[in-house]
């Protein structure tokens, strides 16, 4: 295939309709075709990427392989896609202006007036070109954030107007998912809020060349009809999307409506080869018939937005039907644990993991959690922060060095066993500058991580400032805090566990960011069935304690 072909999937009526599970859902039936796909994201807002933002704000930060800091939907296009992104599929508002306006202070426009048409949107075009014309690609998919009439999205439908008009019909595809609201009052599905998002596009200069319609109840033949005349399309080009169990159902309704088959179509391309979906099926079979389950705690300090730790959650589901077990996940927000409460908030629990964050609030609780995890002998795991509150613990607890700290939290601590990483220290600007992306790790054999990836070496994700601090590793290390896991460069400490319990792990990377349906990730995995372990000997003890009755 010579010519690259564009997707653009907008939104209307209202935010948070699932452009991204879409999106990423086309992707996964055009991948199964046999079609080579990667998929973008343009986000509106003027930060230069989330890295900066609260999780309350936007959800969780997703990190790439290459180190930057993204939308969280990129964790979904990997995990239904099974290939991994980049710094290139994530283009914010902010990194547009920023790239224009430097392009003018190096006087690359030769003195004209800069203005968003054409400035601004030829720099958008080129981002959304960029991945195609990599030669990797047939397809590029590009979702644009917020929904239209949004004043922050119109440089962006501005762009795909001039790309549909540049590049023909036939190289250019849009379509547009809507809500089709549900009056219960009336009884009937209304379509009035959808016609005037459409109209709403194609004030823009854009006609939505397929309507996908989110729902709560069966569109009926009529009302597609309704949708075709009024909005445009073709009838076979109105799409519902109903509501699903599961994100990992959407691919499969997509393909019972024929979205991948239109999508063809409409880009003159072939559709004889069908789509591939083994391996999806025998995921969603063993998610839906787990032969038993296991109750998780995830001790955070943003429990409160699921969004905020959406890797994890994810990471589970893969994990869970890998071990043909369905994972309970109960969110414990951390600043509301102390040692008078923690017994009844973690009470019957298979595994404790304890969440990345920033910053001081619900420290103690977190520590209190990892402390119970370890005296209780549940299965543990930390991730990034959780882990510096497992090695805190440690220190209190069993080294008997009571104020020990992480210098993050009490920058004057006399024992700060988990400290700001060298190269952070001259380092005044917040985004962008954390240690990030993929570094590898040199695996202790004989470990449990070494079992888990049954590899020597592993490349794995992260985003943090502070580090296990090495002048503590021996103290630790002859107390039974084993550092399993270290940095062939510069000596970091990448994991740690303790042998005498039954599965303890703390990794200062990102485990979760690296899941996928295809692929569930080998430590999440190994934890869901240390849980499960944990639930059956504990079911075995009632077993015999009854019998002892």
């Amino acid at each position: 295939m010579n010519t690259i072909k564009y997707i653009f999937v907008t939104g209307g009526v209202s935010s948070s309709l699932g452009k991204g599970i879409i999106a990423a859902s086309l992707a996964k039936l055009l991948q199964a075709r046999g079609y080579r796909i990667t998929i973008q994201k343009l986000d509106p807002y003027i930060n230069i990427d989330p890295g900066t933002l609260n999780p309350y704000e936007h959800g969780e930060c997703y990190v790439t392989d290459d180190g930057a800091e993204t939308d969280l939907d990129l964790g979904h296009y990997e995990r239904f896609l099974n290939v991994p992104t980049s710094q290139a599929n994530n283009v914010t508002t902010g990194r547009i202006y920023q790239s224009v306006i430097e392009k003018e202070r190096r006087g690359e426009f030769l003195g004209k007036t800069v203005q968003v048409i054409p400035h601004i949107t030829n720099e958008i075009k080129e981002r959304i070109q960029l991945l195609g014309r990599t030669g990797k690609y047939d397809i590029v998919i590009t979702e644009i954030g917020g929904t239209v009439g949004d004043i922050e999205s119109l440089p962006y439908i501005e762009s795909v107007r001039q790309m549909k008009w540049e590049l023909g019909d036939d190289n250019v595809l849009v379509i547009h998912l809507t809500l089709i609201p549900y009056l219960k009052a009336a009884g009937e599905l209304k379509t009035k809020p959808t016609q005037h998002s459409v109209k709403k596009l194609m004030e823009s200069g854009i006609k939505a060349d397929i309507l996908v319609c989110r729902t709560e109840h069966k569109l009926s033949n009529d009302l597609r009809k309704k949708l075709a005349l009024f909005c445009n399309v073709q009838q076979e080009a109105v799409i519902e999307s109903i509501d699903a169990s599961t994100i990992y159902d959407v691919p499969i309704f997509m393909l019972e409506e024929g979205l991948d088959s239109i999508t063809l179509q409409k880009l003159n391309l072939s559709d004889a080869t069908p789509p591939d979906l083994v391996q999806w099926e025998q995921f969603l079979k063993r998610h839906k018939n787990p032969k038993s389950e296991v109750q998780i705690g995830l001790i955070g300090k943003y429990v409160e937005l699921q969004d905020s730790y959406k890797s994890i959650l994810e990471s589970f589901v893969h994990a869970g039907a890998k071990n043909e077990v369905k994972v309970n996940v109960v969110p414990i927000h951390s600043e509301y644990i102390d040692d008078s409460n923690i017994a009844e908030k973690l009470s019957g629990l298979n595994g404790i993991l304890v969440a990345p964050g920033f910053g001081k609030r619900g420290i103690e609780g977190k520590i209190e959690a990892v402390r119970y995890a370890r005296e209780k002998n549940l299965p543990f795991l930390g991730i990034c922060l959780g882990m510096q509150m497992a090695v805190i613990e440690f220190s209190r607890n069993i080294l008997g060095l009571k104020e020990a700290d992480s210098t993050e939290m009490n920058p004057e601590t006399p024992h700060p066993v988990i400290d700001l990483m060298e190269d952070q220290k001259s380092i005044s600007n917040k985004g962008g500058t954390m240690r990030l992306g993929a570094w590898k790790c040199d695996l202790k054999e004989n470990s449990i991580v070494g079992g888990v990836y049954q590899y020597k070496t592993i490349d794995e994700r992260h985003r943090h400032r502070y580090e296990f601090n090495d002048k503590y590793k021996n103290q630790l290390e002859d107390a039974g805090l084993i550092a399993t896991g270290i940095n062939p460069q510069t000596g970091l400490v990448e994991i740690i566990e303790i042998p005498a319990h039954p599965w303890f792990v703390g990794v200062q990377y990102h485990p979760e960011y690296k899941s996928t349906v295809a692929n569930p990730h080998p430590l999440f995995v190994s934890f869901v069935k240390a849980a499960h372990d944990h639930s059956e000997l504990s079911t075995e003890k009632v077993r015999e304690n009854n019998a002892t009755i």
